[in-house]
């Protein structure tokens, strides 16, 4: 995996996307669980670095091996419903109860970030 943040393997991916759908090159950061099927994405997250972070609210995805980088697309294979998501801003996370709950949206901040 490539030890650069996000946001500088994919510069020329900017948001708000152009026509409001998430970009086939997008790249994100996914929990195997998630990537694999074996669970669908209950937590999508925008940061303010412009990185998306897609998990599945149940196993922890800063656990060693947790997550991978992929094209978006790969996940809106598998889920549709998270296209949904591509105008979410930056600093803003979105959940769901179950694959086919709705999504609820609220502002976000990484917890080791401090408001003055």
């Amino acid at each position: 995996m490539n030890d650069q943040p996000m946001g500088s393997m994919q510069p020329d991916v900017t948001w708000p996307f152009t026509d409001g759908t998430f970009p086939q090159d997008l790249l994100v950061i996914v929990e195997r669980t998630v990537a694999d099927g074996s669970c669908p994405a209950l937590m999508v997250i925008h940061d303010d670095e412009q990185d998306w972070l897609l998990a599945d609210g149940l196993h922890d995805p800063n656990a060693d091996g947790a997550s991978i980088v992929c094209h978006v697309d790969h996940v809106l294979g598998l889920d549709p419903s998270v296209a949904a998501l591509a105008s979410l801003p930056p600093r803003h996370i979105a959940e769901r109860d179950s694959r086919d709950g709705p999504w609820a949206i609220r502002s976000w901040t990484y917890e080791d970030e401090t408001s003055s």
